[in-house]
């Protein structure tokens, strides 16, 4: 597991850049983030952190009231889910996540615990307050994911 200590939110979205250069050394596979942790922890912040690294300029909103928001950047599909007020399988399943597309579709899930089913998982993040600072933990199954996240953040 990856820790790092997050002291404000210009290292969330350094943090989220550095998960969008490693998706990026992974070529075109699909990718699944779910993320977890305390409400105003910074999960909407590392998303934008991550799409503004692959070149994303407006504006990324949580998607607290839509439940998924969608974002086309080049050849890929980010789908930004927040499962908050999920609290039926139905509910998850109008959002689709599985369905086929042509470009690399990477899927961030805030508050993956209302899944309701298990979907498996690249990289999951914790976010937690420490004061003024957040915690961030981070864990995968692949060691180079994780490694590679850690060169990166602390090269940015």
């Amino acid at each position: 597991m990856l820790k790092l200590i997050l002291e404000n939110e210009s290292d969330t979205l350094k943090l989220g850049a550095a998960i969008s250069n490693v998706i990026q050394e992974m070529g075109d596979i699909n990718i699944e983030v779910h993320l977890s942790g305390d409400l105003g922890a910074g999960k909407t912040t590392l998303v934008r952190g991550t799409l503004q690294n692959f070149g994303w300029k407006n504006l990324v909103t949580s998607p607290s009231y839509a439940l998924c928001e969608e974002y086309e950047i080049e050849n890929r599909l980010f789908l930004h889910i927040d499962l908050y007020r999920i609290n039926s399988l139905e509910d998850i399943d109008i959002l689709n996540l599985d369905r086929s597309t042509k470009k690399q579709k990477i899927i961030f899930i805030e508050w993956p615990e209302n899944l309701q089913t298990k979907r498996p998982s690249d990289l999951i993040i914790n976010l937690a307050h420490d004061n003024q600072r957040r915690r961030a933990s981070l864990d995968t199954k692949n060691n180079q994911f994780k490694s590679s996240i850690k060169v990166n953040y602390e090269n940015i």
